[in-house]
């Protein structure tokens, strides 16, 4: 099996060539893109519109401690189950992965129609999960697979990518506010309804059907390496629940065994042929690796700032769900200018140069925060929506940008999937972040506490993406699958 270190070589040069002197092919129609990126976009609609659904749950359900797990419930789901999906999509084909997870958002979504209960809610927001982790990195798959066929280059589509979820998740508290004042929470599920059903349509009708395959013939259980699986399972999914205890009472056993199936995961999968995660790849391969490290520590900030500052206008400045969420679009036009600005930067200068702006932005944004958190005025909630969108925008593009050069065909799904699993820890990273620094109150003080530490994860991360070797076009172009 190809590892995640292989790869064409003068990848760098060669995605430049693509934007100078080649001449332009059309990688699949508009249609077939739209179709694609259709499905991408249920995750983070679904992951930010639920924000704006608790106050209505408390009032059906009552107090409960299960109502965190309706948020924190699908982001554990999908980070468990992003990098199965894509292997899963390697060895059946994305296309009929993508559609079994559109099922899968669907039937979770039906059960949340009828939850009778705050249990059953946060169940459904694992099937969503779980369904919701099957779209991204397969779209992904498709793309390369069209790129692969004509012979173009794929900068544009992975940014259509990029784009639409970016600003899908952004416009999703808008979204939700407005669906959760006019109907109550259960529109954060019916809205999923037609949603699968046009994406279904699109693709069914749009995007070519899969190849055959030797999955079928071998059995995927046998390619699937389940040990090497289930220990991925008890490396994360302990881990997630971890961070989600930190803020009231730290469970330290969950760290324990999260650590003792990582140690056991690596070498297992150290002596298999095909393994589920190329774990001595990723240790060579220093610019998959080191991406994925910059991703969880730039959601760890994204998230903080998403999910702080509408709990900062509600509980602070006393603004209502839907205000809260319609402060938030500056942030979506910004994410629509900034990907295909920062996918161009990376055509054309490579992605270290999108990184650096992106994490420049962080750090001008979190200085704006840190030094004006007490002021009123609408223009302070405008400005750091704005700044919020940079470098979401842009480091979004530029580690997606690392990802795809160094990464072959036929991983290309589970290393976006694994992407996707460093997103959504990180998520949970920054509602730990949050907790901590808010002390349980999203106030003036908490909030200029969040400012100091977004521009501290800023200088990191823009220490990191200059310094890094792994990021010099050289080494991108001999990590360039062959």
């Amino acid at each position: 099996m190809d590892s995640l270190l292989a790869g064409p070589r003068d990848a760098l040069a060669a995605v430049v060539a693509d934007s100078t002197t080649r001449a332009p092919r059309t990688l699949m129609s508009w249609s077939t893109t739209g179709a694609i990126a259709s499905g991408t976009l249920l995750q983070p609609v679904n992951s930010s519109m639920i924000s704006l659904a608790i106050t209505s749950l408390t009032l059906e359900f009552g107090q409960s401690d299960l109502m965190p797990w309706v948020i924190s419930a699908m982001y554990v789901a999908t980070a468990v189950a992003a990098p199965i999906s894509g292997r899963l999509g390697a060895l059946l084909g994305p296309r009929r992965v993508y559609l079994a997870g559109l099922a899968t958002i669907l039937a979770g979504s039906v059960a949340g129609l009828l939850a009778p209960s705050l249990a059953w809610v946060v169940v459904s927001r694992v099937v969503v999960g779980l369904g919701a982790a099957a779209q991204y990195p397969n779209a992904v798959a498709l793309i390369r697979r069209y790129a692969k066929r004509a012979d173009a280059s794929k900068g544009g589509a992975l940014g259509l990518l990029v784009m639409s979820s970016q600003v899908t998740a952004t416009v999703g508290p808008t979204l939700g506010g407005l669906l959760v004042g006019a109907f109550g929470w259960h529109a954060v599920m019916w809205v999923n309804v037609p949603a699968v059903a046009v994406s279904a349509a699109m693709v069914l009708f749009w995007v070519d059907r899969d190849e055959p395959g030797t999955a079928r013939e071998r059995g995927v259980v046998a390619l699937l390496d389940l040990p090497g699986l289930a220990l991925f399972l008890g490396s994360v999914v302990p881990l997630m629940l971890f961070l989600l205890s930190v803020a009231k009472s730290p469970h330290w056993i969950l760290l324990g065994v999260a650590a003792v199936c990582a140690v056991v995961l690596v070498l297992w999968e150290r002596g298999r042929i095909e393994p589920f995660l190329d774990v001595s790849a990723l240790r060579r391969n220093r610019a998959l690796s080191g991406t994925m490290l910059r991703t969880l520590l730039t959601y760890t900030a994204f998230y903080s700032i998403f999910y702080g500052i509408p709990q900062w206008l509600q509980f602070s400045r006393g603004y209502s769900a839907a205000e809260a969420g319609l402060v938030m679009l500056p942030l979506a036009a910004v994410g629509v200018v900034c990907t295909p600005v920062g996918s161009w930067i990376c055509r054309s200068a490579g992605p270290r140069r999108a990184l650096a702006w992106g994490t420049t932005a962080m750090i001008v944004g979190g200085g704006v925060i840190a030094l004006a958190a007490g002021a009123n005025g609408l223009w302070l909630v405008l400005v750091l929506a704005v700044l919020a969108g940079i470098p979401s925008g842009f480091n979004n593009i530029g580690n997606q940008a690392v990802i795809d050069l160094v990464t072959p065909d036929g991983e290309i799904g589970t290393a976006m999937g694994l992407y996707r699993t460093a997103q959504y820890i990180g998520a949970n990273f920054a509602a730990v972040l949050l907790e901590v620094l808010t002390r349980g109150h999203p106030s003036d003080a908490g909030f200029e506490r969040q400012g100091w530490a977004l521009m501290a994860i800023g200088f990191v991360l823009l220490a990191v993406s200059l310094g890094a070797k792994s990021l010099a076009p050289q080494r991108l172009a001999r990590a360039e699958p062959r």
